[in-house]
């Protein structure tokens, strides 16, 4: 048999030129290839099926990335589109008062000067009126260890206020702190009506004549307990002062750090048998003013209080100016330089140094720790005690004082004797 890669020796049957008859070139018959060749086409046509199913996949993909792009810028411009945001308002400013520290009526400080009034604390002078509506009221002594009040209104009026009384020198000091202040008086010596007219006070004499229409006479009292004034007519005196006084406390509605809870429960402060006088925490926002243990009542019923009671231990001298027909001397009052303080605010009461350089500045006020002693915003009584009086502040909660002595023999307390109230004196 021949071998497969030898050449026929004979042509084939059908044709004389060594093909079968319909197979050759131009037969249309398929054309036999040899191994190679088909190896070769087969090639060929795995390259192209590879070359279309890239150039798909090359489709497909830019077609995913254009999808993907323009669903991303969506995103983008969703992110970025603006939103609507609510602004918090900032709180309101408080405006207050500058001689108390509360919140100013209408939150708007009355374009008017503080105004003083000098009022009397004889036992007839009493009671008084128009204490309770004053920012700050100082108690000052005088001659026979006697005192009188300066009452000093702001921020609120009073319809009525009073008794008035002549003009002290230790109301030079008390004033001229007070941003030039409006000073209501009935008279006073030559020598202390001297010292007011050379000071920073606008003098308000009720004696020196034009002054009916700020003097009232309630029909209840006699002379020379019987002048009264309002402040609304002094204040149109002088309408077009507008000036409100610079503050003489700071304040804090938290008493200091250092400040001992229950501490000041009250303060005694003994000017005389007719000012023997007692502050007592009423356990919740007030000091009320007892006199030897009787409460002081003013004329509308309510009973003196404040909020803060300042008491500064200060030099005091017998002056050589006769100040009443029996002869008393004038108390002067050294208000400069420094001296021992007391404060008490919120049932706590804060030992401390009072300093003051000038007359027309405050007096500063510093804990024996250092740090600066604040007031609970509210009315303020300052005590000007004379040095030698004692101030004892008393610890814990004690009854309200009243008039009427219990009707029983009260128990000895069980208690141990740490719970005693303690008792702090000072000179």
């Amino acid at each position: 048999m021949p071998d497969d890669n030898s050449t026929p020796s004979e042509p084939l049957a059908g044709g004389g030129d060594g093909t079968e008859s319909g197979v050759g070139a131009d037969s249309g018959a398929p054309t036999i290839l040899s191994r190679k060749e088909l190896r070769e086409q087969r090639s060929g046509s795995s390259k192209v099926k590879w070359y279309v199913m890239g150039g798909v996949a090359v489709l497909l993909v830019g077609g995913v990335l254009v999808v993907t792009s323009m669903g991303g810028s969506a995103v983008a411009k969703r992110a970025v589109a603006p939103t609507t945001t609510t602004s918090t308002a900032p709180p309101p400013v408080i405006v207050t008062c500058p001689l108390t520290g509360n919140p100013a009526p209408g939150n708007v400080v009355p374009p008017r000067p503080a105004l003083a009034t000098k009022i009397g604390n004889y036992t007839d002078d009493r009671p008084s009126a128009g204490l309770n509506q004053a920012d700050i009221v100082f108690e000052e002594p005088v001659e026979g260890s006697y005192t009188r009040l300066v009452a000093v209104f702001q921020c609120q009026s009073a319809a009525l206020v009073g008794d008035l009384r002549s003009a002290r020198q230790p109301d030079v000091g008390i004033l001229s702190q007070l941003s030039n202040p409006l000073f209501v008086h009935a008279g006073g010596i030559n020598q202390v009506l001297n010292l007011i007219a050379n000071a920073p006070i606008q003098d308000k004499n009720v004696l020196g004549g034009g002054m009916g229409s700020i003097t009232i006479h309630p029909a209840s009292r006699y002379a020379p307990y019987a002048t009264f004034t309002a402040t609304d007519p002094v204040w149109a005196l002088n309408s077009g002062d507008t000036a409100p006084p610079a503050p003489l406390f700071t304040f804090t509605p938290a008493p200091p750090p250092s400040a001992v809870a229950g501490s000041g429960a009250s303060v005694h402060v003994p000017f005389s048998t007719e000012a023997d006088v007692t502050w007592t925490w009423n356990g919740s926002s007030a000091y009320l003013r007892s006199y030897s243990g009787t409460p002081d009542k003013l004329l509308d019923g309510s009973q003196t209080a404040a909020a803060n009671v300042v008491i500064m231990t200060v030099p005091t001298d017998i002056g050589s100016w006769v100040e009443n027909s029996g002869g008393g001397r004038e108390v002067e009052v050294t208000a400069t330089g420094s001296g021992p303080v007391v404060v008490m605010r919120d049932g706590i009461a804060i030992t401390g140094t009072w300093t003051r350089s000038s007359l027309t500045q405050p007096a500063t006020l510093t804990a024996t720790d250092g740090s600066p002693i604040t007031l609970h915003p509210g009315n303020t009584w300052e005590e000007l005690a004379p040095q030698g009086i004692p101030v004892t502040t008393t610890a814990g909660v004690p009854p309200p004082a009243t008039t009427v002595p219990p009707t029983t023999t009260p128990k000895k307390s069980s208690t141990s004797k740490s719970s005693t109230p303690k008792t702090t004196t000072r000179p």
